[in-house]
């Protein structure tokens, strides 16, 4: 597949010993090897992944009635705890603005940025990383159904709500120049503010990606089929996680906690069918689940070889983590299209683990 190229592959793993995980049984040496002071060791030794997320985007981040977390990307960072830590629960949600969420996991109060955060070349050469895409969108436009305009190019001369400090701006400018329409920002950082702002009239339309903009309408008391999602989108957005560029098996340990979501999807295991698989004689599913003899992939990532096995039986495989969160019978209704499996049309596309 095209996206795959783009990919880093290799496992490189830095020098110096691991502590053996809390659910390592008594005695058992330590999988694996890691830098001295590495993110998976300061993880374990905390006991606690702690996670940067969004303030509160229903569907991928956000806190329900009960203050439990949820949503696409909060459960990319409870596969990482389940993989890590063997507790999926074990994860400390920090929730970040689009201005926060970089300097957070420069600076190391955080150890992984799950946050609706579009992989672009700017970003990955200034000290992040970008896991695998768990979500494929593109940047669009909400208005309200009183106002003229079907089509993004009929918004010429519109005000326009846009968050601050995204590459959502930065579209925005983009689109109107390369089209030579005129249109008035109205730039706003907290996306509180911001969304309030566009359902109080303030402005014409509000920009961002598809998927947020059909979060935010389900998030509303007015009613959604008073608001349009015009039908083009102005941008390529692949939302990925992110880690600091300074620990390579970190990196490589949500790399493949993405991949091992993914690929489970794809070998038809489930949350519910896990533990049934681990006598499955299906190669692929006997390395993914660490059954396979002398296959040890676990070890090479510093982990034990049932790190796919607490993803999965703790939080699904991906279609699963989709579906709960976003798809048809969520409060988004969102259909799979691009985030599809890749043998089904979709870009979703596992690396071979093995």
């Amino acid at each position: 597949m095209r996206q795959a190229k783009i990919w880093t592959l290799g496992l490189a793993l830095a020098a110096g010993a691991l502590m053996a995980p809390a659910w390592a049984p008594a005695g058992a040496a330590a999988p694996g090897s890691a830098k001295t002071g590495g993110t998976l060791e300061q993880v374990r030794q905390r006991g606690t992944l702690r996670c940067g997320v969004n303030t509160g985007l229903p569907g991928f981040g956000a806190p329900d009635s009960q203050g439990e977390w949820t949503g696409l990307d909060v459960d990319i960072c409870r596969a990482v705890a389940a993989a890590v830590l063997g507790d999926a629960r074990k994860v400390q949600f920090i929730p970040l603005s689009g201005r926060q969420r970089f300097s957070s996991l420069l600076s190391g109060d955080i150890d992984l940025l799950s946050r609706n955060t579009t992989w672009t070349l700017s970003r990955d050469v200034q000290g992040m990383d970008f896991a695998p895409p768990v979500y494929y969108d593109g940047q669009a436009f909400m208005v309200r159904r009183s106002f003229r305009a079907r089509s993004v190019r009929e918004l010429n001369g519109a005000t326009i709500c846009v968050q601050q400090g995204t590459t959502t701006e930065l579209n925005l400018a983009d689109y109107f120049q390369s089209t030579g329409m005129s249109y008035t920002p109205l730039a706003i950082e907290d996306l509180g503010e911001l969304v309030a702002a566009f359902f109080n009239g303030r402005c014409d339309a509000y920009t961002t990606d598809a998927s947020a903009l059909a979060a935010t309408r389900a998030a509303q008391t007015v009613s959604a089929d008073d608001y349009l999602i015009l039908p083009e989108l102005i941008s390529k957005e692949p939302l990925a996680p992110a880690v600091r560029k300074d620990d390579a098996q970190w990196f490589d340990i949500v790399k493949w906690t993405v991949f091992a979501l993914i690929e489970a999807e794809e070998r038809g295991v489930t949350k519910a069918n896990v533990r049934d698989n681990l006598v499955s004689a299906a190669p692929g599913v006997q390395r993914l689940l660490g059954v396979r003899t002398g296959a040890g992939l676990g070890k090479s990532l510093g982990l034990d070889d049932e790190w796919a096995v607490r993803i999965v039986s703790q939080v699904g495989n991906y279609g699963e983590v989709f579906e709960r969160n976003v798809g048809r019978n969520s409060v988004l209704r969102l259909d799979r299209g691009l985030n599809a499996l890749w043998n089904q049309g979709g870009l979703m596309y596992a690396m071979p683990i093995r």
